[in-house]
Formats: structure tokens, C-alpha cells, sequence
């Protein structure tokens, strides 16, 4: 019995460390605002942690066995154990990021086609971005992100620690780009993924939507030309023109009319920024 509830209390536990962190960072940030702030995020926070525990309770123990069987079968490390263990640790969990950050920005390009969108929507439906947006995913693009994330990182064989270690600062990276906080991490932000570009992403504008796909690193998109620099963009507004849902609506999101019809959006934008 007490493993039907472990599920539940590892999400209790995880979505409790996550906002003890992110609340005493936006009481640090905010100050007095911080309670306006709250007022303008409250209601599709409660979608956010609804949608989260979904995905969590259900399917994730309902894909552990398909995700084990993709690790079984693309499994490497016949052929590269011994190359990553000649590597110093450091650099084994440098690449580990990078490749895992790879799959994923391919995986959330794709998100961004005219077939896959209807269910990417849902992420890009917060109009106060906030660190529970990071969690705003409907189930098959829940889904798609488990099995496709890891599957480059397993099939060249990294150590299991090295991808633990990967995903670990990968989830951390994720909740704290999503927080609402205008930074562009300066210099640092040319390496990694910062709050404010990761808000560009989110813009209310679907052309500059089309850019800064990575979650933890800059590689990627300035590699394949989707970078653009956040500067001249701190605070825009977010959300998308079909407009946000509750619970319900945005679990329903995926089969309105709209969707049938929807036009591809650009690959990148017409401002983006010189690499």
C-alpha cells in the first residue's frame, strides 16, 4: 500500500523544496509588489500545479516501463563505457548537458511545427510567467519530453550518474528561467539560458516565440541560428493569441478548431540577434 503513495509524496516533497526556494526568491525580488505579483499569477499557478500533479501521480508511473525499455535499448556503453571513463568527471557531466540539452532542442523545435503545437500551446498559455510555468504541460507534451530528452544521452552511453547529475541541474535551470525576474545573467547569460531569454521564448509575439529553444544552454540556438538576445525585451508580455484555460480547457486544449487550421509558425526571428 505505501507504494501506491510514493508517487504522491515525492511530488509533495519536490513541488515544497521547489517553492521554499522560488518564493524567497521572489520575496527578496519583489518586496511590497510581492503580493500583486501573487494576484496576477494565483489563478493559473493553481492550472500549473493542477496539470503537474497529472503528469506526475499518473503518467509518469505509466511510462516507467516504456522509458526503461528505450534505456535497454539504447544503451551504449558496450561501445563507449571506456571512452567516458577515460574523461575527468567535470567534463563527462559538461557533455552530458549539452547532449541532453541537444535532444531537447530539437524535440521542443518540433514542438513548434504546425502538427505538434496544438499540444506545445498549453506551455506558452501563461500570460504571469512565473517558476510553476515551467510545469504548464499538457500530458502528450509531458509524454514526448520523457521519452525523447534522454534517448541521445543513453544512446552514447553516459553514466548513469552523469545523466543523473545532467537532468538534476536541467530541472533546477528550468523552474529558475521560468521565474519572474528580468535577468539576462550578463556575461553569463551568453552561455546559459537566462530567466529573460527564456521569457523572450514566451512572448506574446509568435515570431520572436520561434527563438532561444534551449532550457539550459546558448549552444544550440546560436549553432542553428535561433538565438536572439533578450535585452530589448525584459518584462514583454506573455501568453499566446488563443488565450489561457483552466485545468480542463487546457487538457481539452489540443482538439479545438483552431488548432486544425493553424498556420506553421517561423523558425526564427527577423531580429534575432549576430552569433
Amino acid at each position: 500500500m505505501t507504494d501506491l503513495f510514493d508517487p504522491m509524496l515525492a511530488f509533495v516533497r519536490d513541488i515544497a523544496m521547489y517553492f521554499a526556494v522560488f518564493a524567497a526568491l521572489a520575496l527578496i525580488v519583489k518586496r511590497r509588489s510581492i503580493f500583486a505579483a501573487y494576484q496576477r499569477c494565483r489563478t493559473e499557478a493553481r492550472t500549473n500545479m493542477g496539470l503537474a500533479a497529472l503528469n506526475a501521480l499518473v503518467l509518469v508511473p505509466l511510462t516507467a516501463v516504456p522509458v526503461a525499455t528505450l534505456a535497454m535499448l539504447l544503451d551504449g556503453r558496450v561501445w563507449f563505457e571506456s571512452f567516458w571513463d577515460r574523461l575527468p568527471a567535470i567534463a563527462v557531466v559538461v557533455a552530458a548537458i549539452c547532449v541532453v540539452d541537444l535532444a531537447a532542442y530539437w524535440r521542443h523545435r518540433l514542438e513548434h511545427s504546425a502538427s505538434l503545437w496544438r499540444y506545445h500551446a498549453t506551455h506558452h498559455a501563461d500570460t504571469a510567467l512565473h517558476w510553476l510555468s515551467v510545469q504548464r504541460k499538457h500530458p502528450i507534451a509531458k509524454f514526448l519530453s520523457l521519452m525523447l530528452d534522454m534517448s541521445l544521452v543513453l544512446l552514447l552511453g553516459f553514466p548513469l550518474w552523469a545523466i543523473f547529475t545532467a537532468m538534476l541541474l536541467r530541472s533546477w535551470w528550468g523552474y529558475f528561467i521560468h521565474a519572474d525576474v528580468p535577468w539576462t545573467l550578463g556575461i553569463l547569460g551568453q552561455i546559459m539560458i537566462s530567466p529573460a531569454a527564456h521569457r523572450l521564448h514566451h512572448i506574446r509575439d509568435e515570431q520572436l516565440m520561434g527563438t532561444n529553444f534551449g532550457n539550459t544552454i546558448t549552444l544550440w540556438d546560436k549553432l542553428f541560428g535561433t538565438w536572439c538576445d533578450p535585452a530589448p525585451y525584459v518584462d514583454c508580455e506573455t501568453g499566446i493569441e488563443e488565450g489561457t484555460r483552466g485545468f480542463w480547457g487546457e487538457l481539452k486544449r489540443p482538439w479545438e478548431e483552431r488548432y486544425r487550421v493553424r498556420e506553421p509558425q517561423d523558425s526564427a526571428a527577423p531580429e534575432k540577434a549576430a552569433v
